[in-house]
This record gives C-alpha cells, structure tokens and sequence, in this order.
C-alpha cells in the first residue's frame, strides 16, 4: 500500500497483541447475551471516547456506534462501516482455560469476543492514522447477532445514514490459522424459523378410525418438505429444511387434537428463500387438507442471505493478499457456509463484504465447531483479522 510499508503496518499491529488479546479474554470470561450486553457496550463505549472518536450508544438497545473523521477527508469524503457483533451464547464452557466464562451457562462459543477486540484494535490503529484518513470509518458494534435480532433495528435506527460501503468478518474453526476466504456473492445462507400447528380431531388410538391423527399428518409433511430440496430445488442452489421439534399429545393411548413443530430453512438467494417459504406453507396445507385436518405454518423470517458486493469483495481481496499472500486466500466454494448471520442487513443497506478469517489450530484444540461447549480460538488469527480490515480501509478510500 502506498499509504504505509507493509512491515510499518504489522508493526504497529504487532505491539497491539498484547492488548488484543487481554482485550478478547477479558470478553470471553463476561459473556452477555443478546440484547443485555450492558458491560460489553461500556468497555467498547470507553474505549472509543478515549479514542476521540464520536460516540453514540443505546442503539438497538445495546449497540454502539464510534465515527472516527479523517483529518485529510473532503467535504464530500466517502465512509465506509466495520462491523462486529458482541453477544454470546446461552451454553456452558466445557474448555478448561485461565479465561474461561465466568458465568455459569454463558459462553462466548461463536468468536464474538475475537470480532469485538479486533474492531477496537482497527480503531486504535486509524485513529493514529487520523492525519492520513482520507474519508470516514465508522465502527459498528451490534447486539443480537445469535438471535438475528440487533442488525435490522441498527439500520432502521439509521445507523448506515451517510455509510458508503461496509465490511466485517468472521472468525472460523474450520478453518486454518492463515488462511481468509473473500469471495463475491452469497456467502451465508438465509434463516428462516418455521413453526407448524397441525389441527386433527382426538380421539382413542385403539380406534383411530374415529379420529384424525396430527401426528401421522405431521409425519407426512415431514418427509415431504425434502422434497422441496430434492425435487423443486436445482442442485445448483443448496438450501436446507430441517424440523428440529415435534410435540404432541400426552399419553400413549390418546390420538392428540394437535401437534407443533418447529424448524429453520436456509438458502443462498432471496429469490429461492421466497419461493420455498411459499411452498412450504402450500404443501403442508395441501397434504393436512388430504388426510383430514388442517396446518397452519408461521414463518419467523429471520434474515437473508449475506451477499457481498463484487467492487468491495475486489479490495478486501486485495487486503487479504497484502496480508497472507494470495496463496493462502481462497474464493472457492469451499469458503460458504450453510449459517446465517444478520450482517446480512447491513450489506443490504449499502455495498459491502463478509469476510471469514481461519482460527483452527488443532494443536491448540481451536478446532471444535462454532456453538460447541469446547469451542475456542486461536488467538493467532486475531491480528490477521486486524490487519485485513485496516487494508481494506485505506484500499477503499485509494480505490
């Protein structure tokens, strides 16, 4: 980059580490979860205002949002947004580490912690670099992101007003420290909670001609739905249908009145999402209808797909080459992932891209899942998380 030797860069970044990561750890053992990130929202809050950045909290209810002026910005200088999410997880830490949760089945299990000290440590690194800042960086800190519910109030609270383009990663177990994945297009799937209220008629389940049994409709429907996939689905657009619940009645000799499921759908385009929602509704109605009884379906539209902008994907590619070399950045397929994650609302406000970062080190045991008990990072992959980010930035504003 023009504007900074790569080895002045890693430098700073390198006397950062130590900050970095007492800065995640200390996140890790205070985990908070969706929408009570009260002490999370102070330490980022403090850190910012001492940053001299302008500052604005209670967004979304527990958000925070830091905008850092480039000194040798024009009037009409461009901005451009970094995201992080700050919440955890409702799951008991398994990991037997000097940092680990403090809080008795609260677990940072998906690397939020990581995403927020990274932010923080952009943050510092620009606001030294204030007098070079061509345009604007704002620092979005979001609430919720597990529970799909703090980036779509952000944006309606205008948080993305006056935002150009915005950027944010992921830290992933499965794969490897020093590795990152840039690729344009959908990158996470959509999520979509599906619940089922299958109506039939009780009865005695020694005479189950007198009655209309919700559980065999719902047992219809539930192999039907894969058909959605199989047969009314190209191969060449993934989607999934899982029913993860099934309630129903109260005793084994008792047909029940009715049975409740519940279950997610994921797709990689708005244009499938909409389209099996629609089908999915139609096809337990039709086969209720068939064999008697009636199905009402909710969906609990949870977010779309993240799709990255080709234009911005091209500069934080090129970043990530800066920082790990372009053998150690893949575009592939291999690099999608079948989750979801509400950063799918900022970058359906403006331009924007969703990178993965790899945190897997088996040797350090940092290659559990996301969301597992014994989940954990290796902290390695933080300062590559920084340092793309801050290319990026100053990419963006060259560009």
């Amino acid at each position: 980059m023009s504007v900074s030797p790569i080895d002045m860069l890693k430098a700073e970044i390198d006397e950062l580490i130590p900050d970095l990561v007492a800065t995640r750890r200390d996140l890790h053992e205070h985990p908070e979860l969706a929408f009570e990130e009260v002490r999370t929202s102070s330490i980022v809050t403090q850190r910012l205002q001492a940053l001299g950045l302008e500052v604005q909290t209670g967004i979304a209810k527990t958000g925070v949002v830091g905008l850092l002026r480039g000194e040798a910005a024009p009037a009409n200088a461009r901005t451009i947004a970094i995201r992080a999410d700050i919440d955890a997880l409702p799951i008991h830490e398994l990991n037997e580490v000097d940092y680990r949760s403090q809080t008795d089945g609260k677990m940072h299990a998906c690397g939020h912690d990581g995403h927020t000290a990274i932010a923080l440590a952009v943050a510092d690194i620009l606001t030294k670099r204030r007098a070079e800042l061509t345009g604007n960086v704002k620092f979005i800190f979001q609430p919720a992101e597990e529970r799909i519910g703090g980036a779509k109030p952000m944006v309606d609270e205008g948080t993305m007003q006056g935002v150009d383009a915005v950027i944010g990663l992921h830290l992933i177990s499965n794969m490897p420290i020093g590795k990152v994945g840039v690729r344009s297009g959908t990158v996470f799937a959509s999520a979509d909670t599906l619940n089922f209220t299958v109506n039939g008629k009780g009865g005695h389940a020694a005479m189950p001609e007198s009655a209309i049994d919700p559980i065999v409709i719902s047992a219809h429907i539930i192999t039907a739905l894969q058909t959605l996939i199989s047969r009314e689905t190209s191969p060449f657009s993934p989607a999934v249908i899982t029913i993860g619940t099934l309630k129903a009645g109260t005793a084994s000799n008792i047909i029940p009145e009715y049975a409740i499921m519940e279950g997610t759908m994921r797709s990689y385009s708005k244009e499938h999402r909409d389209y099996l929602l629609k089908r999915i509704s139609e096809l337990s109605q039709g086969i209720a209808s068939a064999m008697g009884g009636s199905c009402e379906v909710t969906p609990n539209q949870g977010c779309p797909p993240c799709t990255n902008n080709p234009e911005i994907t091209k500069i934080v590619r090129q970043a990530a080459i800066g920082a790990v070399g372009s053998e150690n950045v893949d575009e592939s397929e291999a690099i999608l992932i079948s989750g979801s994650d509400d950063m799918a609302h900022f970058l359906d406000a403006v331009p924007g891209c969703y990178f993965i970062v790899g945190s897997g080190n088996v040797q350090k045991g940092s290659d559990f899942p996301h969301h597992h008990p014994r989940f954990n990072l290796d902290e390695d992959a933080l300062p590559v998380g920084v340092e793309v980010l801050t290319r990026s930035v100053f990419e963006f504003f060259e560009s």
